[in-house]
């Protein structure tokens, strides 16, 4: 244990934030570098070595929670990188990307803060970078057996370096022209620098893992010759089919897919455009959707000079404390200020929009509103509450239906779906189709980040085992649980 009267001793204390002035005017990530050094070991102490430890139950990757904290107070930090990378292959992504259901976990928090555990996992793993401990870890032999992953999210990546690592020769399709996924071109520069994908993608190199991008199974190769060149497939591709809003003036230019929107903007940082072809500067930008894209819709619009940044969301404000629907240690719906909601712009709650109106070249002007309010189980508009707010500039952040079928990849692969259009598989992650697996969002839906690493690890445990007959790869912590999904 770390420090037997450390919860009682020391506040909760999280990483400082750079003053907003100076951050909308760049894209660096938004947290005071070294501003946790000081700090991090004292809030490791806090964490109580439960006798049941429910952080592991809340992390979908069973993290060794209590040992690495153990670890991190007592300044063992290449012991504490050790435990951490022992259940998670990338820990610096989780620790700024995840929002922590193994706080809403922690045992501490029935009665005071929880211990921030994310803030303790990603000094811990950028310490172990700065150091030179996260070095690559090649197989000792070759299987002669070959994989072929399709997609490069994190559980691509994921499946792909644990494969690789028990001796498969492994290659990552990728569609875009870089590898990452939505960490590379739908998460913004500000809540995670690209840098820590690139190292990443650098020691899976070193590894043996091969990436093809530029290529997109279903159009540039078909399904049927992927599976004669490789032994065994995953699909990670992810659940990429946005929800749309059907909607009178939906055609009208400047509604745009957050999809659409974040890619472009993360395209100038990397140095492919000067200018993003869908800005919000000087405009009034209206965000639709309330989660966690469309608050990096609202940071991004901030970034770009927006002239307001107005975020709606149908749903009604959530409280600040749990309600007694969802008790400890289950993942409560909170009212949540992230960094780009500290920069500016107004949360609009319990609305729904009715219908877009444009000027006469065409161009979205207004957005037509009416309050909604929950009765009798069913959504109903409020009488008298129609308004319209300034819209120049729209994005439809508001989630995911499902795997994209519309590439050929679903067809020529000859999958079944499930009822809510994910890729169907069994404990394993196997398909329908004899050597085809699923991880991630492909198979889940949408999720979350820790989700996909979880994913990724527990499939290629699966086709491990499909392809030797067993597996020396970590066993999967909860492969069919789904009760902390958010």
């Amino acid at each position: 244990m770390a420090d037997p009267k450390g919860f009682l001793t020391t506040g909760r204390e999280v990483a400082q934030t750079r003053p907003v002035t100076e951050r909308v005017r760049d894209w660096n990530e938004v947290y005071v570098p070294g501003s946790l050094l000081p700090i991090i070991s004292k809030q490791a102490s806090r964490c109580m070595d439960c006798g049941i430890p429910f952080c592991h139950n809340g992390c979908p990757l069973g993290n060794l929670i209590p040992e690495w904290n153990d670890y991190a107070y007592r300044d063992d930090w290449q012991a504490a990188s050790e435990r951490l990378h022992a259940t998670n292959n990338f820990p610096e992504f989780t620790g700024r990307l995840c929002p922590a259901p193994c706080e809403a976990a922690c045992v501490l928090g029935i009665n005071q803060q929880p211990v921030t555990i994310k803030n303790v996992e990603v000094t811990i793993v950028d310490k172990a970078w700065a150091a030179g401990d996260v070095t690559p870890q090649p197989p000792e032999r070759l299987s002669g057996k070959t994989v072929a992953v399709i997609g490069s999210g994190p559980a691509g990546l994921a499946a792909a370096q644990q494969l690789t690592r028990a001796g498969h020769t492994v290659a990552v399709y990728e569609r875009a022209d870089r590898i990452g996924g939505l960490l590379r071109y739908g998460i913004p520069e500000f809540k995670m620098e690209k840098r820590h994908i690139n190292r990443r993608i650098e020691q899976m190199r070193a590894e043996g893992t091969k990436f093809r991008t530029e290529v997109e199974i279903g159009r540039d190769i078909d399904a049927a010759k992927l599976r004669k060149r490789y032994d065994a497939v995953v699909i990670a591709a992810g659940a990429t089919t946005s929800r749309d809003l059907p909607v009178p003036g939906r055609d009208l230019k400047g509604i745009h897919f957050a999809m659409e929107y974040l890619p472009m903007a993360n395209k100038v940082q990397e140095g492919d455009l000067t200018v993003s072809p869908i800005t919000a500067e000087g405009k009034h930008v209206v965000v639709i959707g309330g989660g966690d894209t469309g608050a990096d819709c609202v940071g991004t619009a901030h970034r770009q000079g927006a002239a307001s940044v107005t975020q709606l969301e149908i749903m009604p404000r959530p409280g600040e404390e749990r309600s007694e629907g969802q008790p400890w240690p289950t993942f409560p719906m909170l009212y949540k200020v992230t960094s780009a909601h500290e920069e500016g712009g107004e949360r609009v709650y319990s609305v729904s929009t009715t219908h877009f109106e444009g000027d006469e070249d065409g161009n979205v002007q207004w957005l037509h509103l009416v309050e909604v309010e929950f009765a009798g189980g069913k959504l109903t508009q409020k009488p008298g509450t129609e308004r319209r707010i300034p819209a120049q500039l729209v994005t439809l952040a508001m989630g995911f239906t499902g795997t994209d079928v519309k590439n050929g990849l679903v067809e020529q692969f000859g999958l079944e779906l499930d009822a809510r259009g994910n890729v169907a598989r069994d404990a394993d992650y196997a398909t329908n189709v004899p050597g085809v697996f699923v991880a991630g969002d492909a198979g889940r839906g949408q999720s979350l980040i820790v989700w996909a690493i979880a994913e990724g690890r527990s499939a290629a445990r699966g086709v491990d085992r499909y392809l030797t007959g067993t597996s020396t790869l970590p066993a999967p912590v909860r492969p069919t649980d789904r009760a902390l999904t958010v």
